[in-house]
């Protein structure tokens, strides 16, 4: 370790401080041996550390040293429980501090817009304030053990197409409320050590140089304290973007735009000072990597992590399976079942996208492998070939004889890795036509069958009316094999939850014609209806909705009780009984909603949750708090968040259609008082406590009265008070309108 870095950059030379806010080649930070200051590794790794050795490429992992894989997020956010983040954040931190890797890049918290993005598999949620919750348990736990994490992709990064170009054009609700607001969470709650700025634009200006986005909004409003890292290639200006709040270009540029800054430092063109920021800002990740101790200890020394962390991947990969259909309660499977394992993945497990994430894992377990642990002659069929080159025919009709013979069929069916990965978008969002083909045969030989899916975005269910079980396997990690042996068997009761809704089709969704844009622009349309806000205000019928998934055991709900506590915030208590005859974990899902709202809104938002763990009969009473800032919304007109006071229904269930108990509660909101102006309407007016009587009374006089309900009124609400100067019949002057309007405002 290094003694002594300096605490700013005011003793570099401009060149020195220059090379600080670049990188020294594809990994690493510029050291400054001249004054003490050492190089820092960065390394890829959302869910597994992606350490390369020597001089390995970016996405090859032939050189990786091996890492524990554990579930990506769209697997770990099934599983609703910050908790459980954390605790694999801790051991992701481990694992880097074992390799003297001082910053992991993730988590990734932005928003799964479409069903399509190629990269949804990174991404944990469709819903911010889950994606903001559990990305914050997440980076808690990385950075408890000394390394940092680095929060990404900062922002409205939703698609892979044209992704370094592509201006994501958002209106100020949406984008403040849906794409920001997880990013908001994890800055505000957990205070990653970085921020990685994202490759496009937003509406029109580059992610990388935008001083309202890195500056105004990151710092100056959410109060960042950490360094912001360009994504690797993200730079389009770096002697804009230096200014605007971009602190370290990665990977390195080869000393072409360190010599940028240098001469636009020299020719004035830029105030040296915010050279001085940047290069401080380098500074300081490094002092923080530099103060952890050297991974040591027993565990570390001997090994014996690896099978620590294996175990908790498994832990976790069980937590992230979705049950989505039970039907006569086929599952669990026990071992005196005769059981066919059929599909190809139950032999080469997909367990993770494919990318800059693409980790080397420590073991593999399989699903083949583990079942047979517990049901040794269960029979096996490929079903269909990975790879396209074997005999299909052959293949269906072994997995047919195979089901034929079995009490019950368990069939896996997945994306093949093809089908989705960074850099580019999916096509459609159906499986593959020849593992549905060997699904409807399996099926007519044994209704009995039990589908198993693997998949890192959501997939079109055709078969879901003919099929009893049904079991959402997402990505899983290296224990994902085992995992799903695990809730196949009883081993463990399932209790993840879908973070996006399944629709019925893909032209249902709220995104649909608006992805992936054109020309290098994409209008995000839909505003604020995103994932199931979208289903919901429209009415539409779903495969299956947001929150959704199975038990073994089932859950009563007491009445739920709501109050608003001192701060504002809402305390949501509800009773929640097991009552089946297995232990069994419940996700209890606070959701809100706002009849007659001045703004849009969808019936219903998630604002909390909690995993409960019950043992058969017992009953916990749960408490949960929804922040008062999380109902607030995105005021265009003042440009800030406002609480809209009022009566707000409180709905607590086990998904977002599957709502067991609610209440009202009403809260106080903030006041919005506009200035008023000739452009202001009769009815802004009508609603001043000042100039309100005096327009009734002239309104009165001269149309004979009027009232909320009657034609004239609801036309003249509307009408700009200015226009009525002049107007033929209308006995008012602008003098008289501006004085009005001016007493109207002197107390404002």
């Amino acid at each position: 370790m290094t003694d002594w870095i300096p605490v700013d950059a005011s003793g570099l030379t401009l060149e020195q401080k220059a090379s600080l806010t670049s990188g020294a080649d594809f990994w690493t930070t510029k050291a400054v041996p001249d004054a003490g200051i050492p190089s820092i590794m960065l390394t890829d790794g959302p869910h597994g550390l992606r350490r390369q050795a020597g001089s390995a490429d970016h996405l090859g992992i032939a050189d990786s040293v091996p890492a524990t894989c554990f579930p990506p997020a769209v697997g770990l956010g099934a599983s609703f429980d910050p908790a459980l983040a954390e605790r694999v954040g801790v051991a992701l931190g481990v694992e880097s501090a074992i390799a003297d890797v001082a910053v992991i890049l993730g988590p990734g918290v932005n928003i799964k817009r479409s069903l399509l993005c190629g990269r949804n598999f990174e991404y944990f949620s469709e819903d911010p304030i889950l994606a903001g919750v559990m990305g914050a348990g997440l980076v808690r736990g990385i950075q408890s053990r000394g390394v940092g994490a680095s929060l990404k992709h900062f922002a409205a990064n939703n698609q892979e197409f044209d992704r370094m170009r592509a201006s994501s054009d958002v209106d100020p609700r949406p984008l403040r409320e849906i794409y920001l607001r997880a990013f908001q969470h994890v800055v505000e709650d957990a205070q990653p050590w970085t921020v990685m700025c994202s490759y496009n634009r937003i509406n029109g200006v580059y992610a990388s140089e935008d001083p309202w986005l890195l500056t105004h909004v990151l710092r100056d409003e959410w109060g960042f304290e950490g360094l912001v890292v360009s994504d690797w290639g993200a730079v389009n200006d770096r002697v804009k973007g230096l200014p605007a709040g971009l602190d370290l270009e990665m990977p390195a540029s080869g000393g072409r735009t360190d010599a940028q800054l240098v001469a636009a430092v020299q020719g004035g063109t830029l105030d040296e000072r915010a050279l001085d920021v940047a290069a401080g800002r380098v500074l300081d990740l490094v002092r923080k990597a530099q103060a952890r101790p050297p991974a040591s200890g027993p565990d570390i020394d001997d090994g014996r992590w690896v099978a620590a962390h294996h175990a908790l991947a498994r832990e976790a990969a069980g937590r992230s399976i979705v049950l989505l259909k039970n039907d006569g309660a086929l599952l669990p499977l026990h071992a005196g079942q005769k059981i066919a394992v059929i599909g190809a993945f139950a032999e080469t497990p997909r367990y993770q996208g494919a990318g800059s994430s693409l980790i080397n894992p420590t073991r593999l377990d399989t699903a083949l492998d583990a079942i047979r642990e517990v049901v040794s002659d269960a029979a096996y069929a490929p079903g269909f070939s990975l790879t396209g080159h074997d005999d299909d025919a052959q293949l269906a009709a072994d997995a047919v004889a195979a089901a034929a013979a079995a009490e019950v069929a368990v069939v896996f069916l997945g994306l093949p890795a093809a089908a989705e990965s960074e850099g580019y978008d999916r096509e459609h969002i159906d499986l593959p036509a020849a593992q549905l083909a060997v699904l409807d045969a399996v099926v007519a030989a044994n209704p009995r069958t039990v589908v198993v899916l693997s998949n890192g975005g959501v997939v079109a269910l055709p078969f879901r009316d003919r099929v009893p079980a049904i079991v959402e396997g997402w990505l899983l990690g290296q224990a994902g094999g085992s995992a799903t042996a695990d809730v196949l068997l009883g081993a463990v009761n399932p209790s993840g939850r879908l973070t996006e809704t399944i629709p019925l089709r893909l032209e249902d969704s709220p995104s649909y014609g608006g992805f992936p844009g054109e020309f290098g622009h994409v209008r995000y349309g839909e505003g604020v209806l995103v994932g199931y806000r979208w289903y919901d205000a429209r009415g539409l019928e779903v495969a299956y909705p947001f929150g959704h998934g199975l038990s073994y055991t089932t859950f009563s709900y007491g009445d739920a009780a709501a109050a608003v506590t001192s701060s504002g915030d809402v305390t949501v208590t509800v009773p929640v009984t097991n009552t089946g005859a297995v232990a069994g974990r419940e996700v209890v899902q606070v959701y809100t909603g706002r009849a007659g709202s001045i703004v849009q809104r969808a019936p219903r938002e998630l604002k909390a949750f909690a995993s409960l763990q019950l043992a058969p009969g017992q009953t916990r009473e749960v408490t949960l708090t929804v922040r008062r800032a999380d109902l607030a919304y995105w005021d265009v007109r003042v440009d800030r968040w406002v609480m809209e006071g009022g009566a707000y229904t409180v709905e607590v269930g086990s998904s977002s259609r599957d709502i067991r108990t609610a209440t009202t509660v009403q809260i106080a909101g903030d006041e919005v008082r506009l200035p008023l102006t000739m452009e202001s309407s009769v009815g802004d007016l009508l609603a001043d406590p000042v100039a309100g009587p005096v327009v009734q009374q002239a309104m009165a006089a001269l149309t004979g009265g009027f009232d909320d309900d009657d034609g004239m009124a609801k036309m003249m609400a509307s009408f700009p008070i200015g226009r009525m100067v002049g107007f033929p019949g209308v006995p008012v002057t602008r003098e008289q309108i501006e004085g009005l309007l001016a007493a109207a405002n002197a107390g404002r």
